[in-house]
């Protein structure tokens, strides 16, 4: 399997309102590391697996609509928590909506919220 990431970050700002979360039950600021890896098991006619200029536009595209936003008043987290799971989620399912996914048989998306701590989630793209 071949694989090609990309990263970039993106500033929000959102609130996690159940006791679980403890003091990020308030709103608070985040900033994002997000790295994309698209996975695909042969290369292009180019020997790529995508175009790393393609790729990063694709991503800075779907982060322009969360930056510097309030994710509790975004229409796509309506009614449920803004985790970094969640958040992770909405990115995928975003890319994935805007470019031909034919070759590939995942994309992962992981956003860092600190050098110590990330979540990730995995698009599969293969129907199984």
């Amino acid at each position: 399997m071949y694989t090609l990431t990309v990263r970039d970050h993106v500033m929000i700002a959102h609130s996690l309102p159940d006791p679980f979360f403890g003091p990020a039950q308030g709103l608070h600021g985040a900033t994002f590391v997000v790295e994309v890896t698209w996975n695909r098991p042969d290369l292009d006619e180019h020997g790529v697996v995508i175009d790393i200029g393609a790729a990063t536009t694709a991503l800075r595209a779907v982060l322009d609509d969360l930056d510097y936003r309030n994710l509790d008043e975004h229409p796509a987290f309506a009614g449920r928590l803004s985790t970094t799971e969640v958040v992770a989620a909405h990115i995928a399912q975003r890319l994935v909506e805007n470019i031909d996914t034919a070759p590939f048989a995942s994309v992962q998306v992981l956003l860092r919220e600190n050098p110590d701590a990330w979540a990730s989630y995995t698009h599969d793209l293969t129907g199984a």
